[in-house]
């Protein structure tokens, strides 16, 4: 409920659009590179926050044998949680899907896009 209520979400209105158009890119390590240099143009307290986040999500995932979390499910839990545009232009559909492949790449990714754990 935290992150939903946030006046503006984690992944700040502005960067809605360019995380989208990241996520649509075909080439594996330019989507990472794309992703990456996104993440790092955050505010400070979006970033910090988010790799806390992300970092404790895979956390989640070692244990999904036990609490049944999956990336994919927690793509879907938290994508439109993090992440929404501004204004809903009637693509509610496309976003979610966009929303949940966003948090799905970053959490598979994370160690690429926020460095090694512990740093």
């Amino acid at each position: 409920m935290f992150f939903r209520e946030l006046p503006e979400p984690l992944f700040p209105y502005r960067f809605f659009e360019p995380f989208v158009e990241a996520i649509k890119t075909k080439d594996q390590k330019q989507r990472v590179q794309a992703m990456k240099k996104l993440v790092q143009q955050l505010p400070k307290p979006n970033h910090d926050t988010m790799k806390l986040l992300f970092r404790h999500l895979q956390k989640i995932l070692t244990k999904s044998l036990k609490n049944l979390m999956s990336t994919q499910g927690i793509g879907i839990v938290f994508g439109p949680t993090l992440l929404w545009p501004e204004l809903d232009s009637g693509n509610m559909a496309f976003n979610l899907v966009y929303q949940n492949q966003i948090v799905e790449f970053i959490l598979i990714e994370c160690s690429e896009i926020f460095g090694p754990a512990g740093k």
